[in-house]
């Protein structure tokens, strides 16, 4: 997604040298649209420069700070030497996880005219900062991170479907609830045992993080952490099947679902 406006003085800027001129070097603004820098020679690097070509090449991709910016003469300032190895280590991941969640978005969204593609963009970037953060917010979290963005029930599906296809994230949350009942002197028992089921007994993989608390009879929450959300989910869906079983096998009722019972604070 290019923006359509103008970078700030003092941003950092992901570029690609364009033409190389003894008095300096003009860039081409991947990130915005019809965009064009001029980074004068003095600001190329530290030090006397005999040769603009022995420090830059034609189509080589920068990372350049925004100097200076006059619009009415469309000239942008940057600076080569400003930026350090840090800075510009971490700029080209930021741009390169830009250009994964513009892919993205033509997953979810390539069929849609440019308006509403445009609208779903602007959206997500207005509330998590770039299309990136969104999609990984929405991997984590699902649908309740999109819930301050205005987007239709389809266009949520869509950006969360896509996001647990494509996005690999540190780890992902899901929650569920179990409801246990068993009647009888020993339904009490039961239960537990079914609970101790449901936090695997010490079975569950070393990088799932597991947790079984109590709501409100006979609800219990099961929430899991894990490095991916397909494992997450699986987990989760078998610490629900296990409480289950020991429950209905004791003649009990059970139920699973993932939002809590209406009613419950």
């Amino acid at each position: 997604m290019k923006f359509s406006g103008w970078p700030e003085t003092g941003e950092l800027v992901v570029g690609r040298v364009d033409e190389i001129e003894d008095f300096g070097v003009f860039v081409d603004l991947l990130e915005y649209e019809n965009k064009r820098g001029l980074c004068h020679v003095s600001e190329v690097a530290a030090g006397w420069i005999k040769n603009v070509r022995d420090h830059v090449n034609t189509d080589q991709r920068v990372v350049a700070k925004v100097l200076d910016i006059d619009r009415s003469a469309q000239q942008i300032d940057l600076s080569l030497k400003d930026v350090n190895d840090h800075q510009r280590k971490d700029k080209i991941q930021e741009w390169k996880n830009e250009q994964k969640a513009d892919n993205w978005m033509e997953i979810a969204f390539g069929d849609l005219p440019d308006e509403e593609f445009g609208a779903v963009a602007n959206g997500l970037v207005a509330e998590f900062g770039s299309l990136y953060e969104g999609f990984e917010q929405a991997a984590i979290h699902g649908q309740k991170a999109l819930d301050d963005v205005d987007l239709t029930d389809g266009q949520v599906s869509a950006v969360v479907t896509t996001a647990r296809e494509n996005v690999s994230v540190p780890y992902v949350t899901v929650t569920g609830y179990v409801d246990l009942e068993c009647p009888g002197v020993s339904g009490v028992d039961v239960v537990r045992e079914a609970l101790q089921a449901a936090e695997g007994n010490g079975d569950v993989p070393e990088e799932v993080d597991l947790d079984v608390t109590y709501v409100g009879a006979p609800e219990y929450r099961i929430e899991v952490q894990a490095p991916d959300y397909k494992t997450a989910e699986a987990q989760l869906e078998s610490s629900a099947d296990r409480a289950g079983d020991v429950i209905t096998d004791h003649g009990g009722t059970t139920g699973y679902h993932r939002t809590r019972s209406e009613g419950e604070g």
